[in-house]
């Protein structure tokens, strides 16, 4: 498996998962400055976390037009797996690859602790490693986590079972005390039409290793290999 990862002005995620990948498929990822303009015969592409230009106007809006944004775009539509962590969600819903907006938590405070997550769906290369409604624990650090959509386009979603992760309690209950950003319908990660992009605000590659306290996140990564071999 062939996997890249892009780096923007401001990331700080991207070693974490560059670690994660390796770890995990045995290759290094190949590390790919924002202003490249070529991704071909990569069979994975991530955008990390971070803070992509500072967070300037808005999150992601300076990175989704980076040139090589234009490369990820059209790879992503000719089918390769996108995965997009945090700041990365935030960047593939300013490019449009994904519905909807990620916007200031509720509270409008940085939130930085682990979280509990529901697996919605298995019917994608990123999720088919997890149980169904299986709880896994993740940790969040953002800013603007809140995801918004149009109530046609959450509909959606959820008819297409393409809502990937949802927070939830500790029992896998849905409700709002479990909810730390505000998020519509507690909405933590969400796929395409094809579902070979997935953006989630969570960060599964601080959760893939004992080492790092919980290895929740290392299904996503094995469940990717696994769908490319």
């Amino acid at each position: 498996m062939k996997a890249a990862v892009i780096v923007f002005p401001g990331s700080n995620c991207d070693r974490d998962v560059a670690v994660a990948l390796e770890q995990v498929t045995g290759s290094p990822a190949t590390m790919v400055w924002h202003a490249e303009t070529d991704l071909d015969g990569f069979d994975l592409i991530v955008v990390p976390g971070g803070f992509s230009y500072g967070d300037y106007l808005r999150c992601g809006a300076m990175a989704a037009h980076s040139p090589i944004m234009r490369a990820l775009v059209a790879r992503a539509e000719a089918g390769t797996l996108v995965l997009g962590i945090c700041n990365g969600f935030q960047i593939l819903a300013e490019a449009g690859l994904l519905p909807g907006a990620l916007m200031r938590n509720a509270d409008l405070h940085f939130i930085c602790k682990d979280v509990t997550l529901r697996v919605e769906t298995q019917a994608s290369p990123f999720t088919r490693d997890y149980r169904p409604r299986q709880v896994i624990r993740l940790p969040i650090a953002h800013n603007e986590g809140n995801y918004f959509a149009d109530g046609h386009v959450l509909e959606r979603l959820i008819a297409e079972d393409r809502v990937a992760f949802r927070y939830c309690s500790a029992t896998g209950d849905i409700d709002d005390a479990a909810n730390p950003n505000g998020s519509m319908r507690n909405i933590a990660g969400i796929l395409n039409e094809r579902r070979n992009v997935l953006g989630l605000m969570p960060h599964p590659e601080r959760m893939a290793d004992a080492a790092l306290g919980g290895t929740d996140g290392r299904a996503i990564f094995t469940g990717i290999l696994a769908a490319l071999t």
